[in-house]
């Protein structure tokens, strides 16, 4: 069993912000794979499968720098082990809607991947990254909340089904496999 969390904060004040991209990719993948989507307290879930294998995809409700406390929770009742973990999320250093999948490591400064780490004990999770660029006039704290510019709008979308289709081959072909195909 998997444990897909897109990371992002909830309610409509930060919906379609930069911040909220891992939230856009589990919505697309439960879309594409027919699973609804719940509120619970403190967080978004739904169970299904790609292939083979059962998932369990979460939106954490905490807010993004809380985010591990949903993980953890899910983690622990389904007994799925940080390997087996796939965390999306924003990424400042990537120009607008590139993807780069990682096996495992630090938060780089993500402070929701900072508090997954925590919150389970461990770094060993992957993580899909989606860029979503970086503008030196605005403070960063203000730039991830903000919402994608009207031309940036098109990259995002494509971001966010290549973002799922990496979730997929992650679950199907493997973390290398995937790493090879959309790094």
């Amino acid at each position: 069993m998997w444990l897909i969390s897109g990371l992002g904060n909830p309610g409509p004040r930060y919906s379609r912000t930069r911040h909220n991209v891992g939230f856009l990719v589990v919505e697309e993948v439960a879309e594409v794979q027919r699973i609804t989507l719940k509120e619970k307290e403190g967080y978004i879930i739904g169970n299904g499968s790609i292939g083979d294998d059962r998932i369990v995809l979460i939106e954490p409700l905490t807010f993004m720098n809380r985010s591990g406390t949903a993980v953890r929770k899910i983690a622990a009742r389904f007994f799925i082990p940080p390997e087996k973990i796939i965390v999306i999320h924003d990424d400042l250093d990537l120009e607008t809607g590139r993807l780069k999948i990682r096996k495992k490591g630090s938060s780089g400064g993500h402070k929701g991947v900072e508090s997954v780490i925590q919150h389970i004990g461990s770094n060993e999770f992957v993580r899909v990254k989606i860029g979503i660029g970086r503008d030196p006039n605005i403070p960063t704290e203000e730039f991830v909340l903000s919402k994608f510019r009207r031309e940036e709008l098109p990259l995002i979308r494509e971001a966010v089904k290549k973002a799922a289709d990496a979730v997929y081959s992650i679950i199907e072909d493997g973390i290398e496999r995937a790493m090879n195909r959309f790094n």
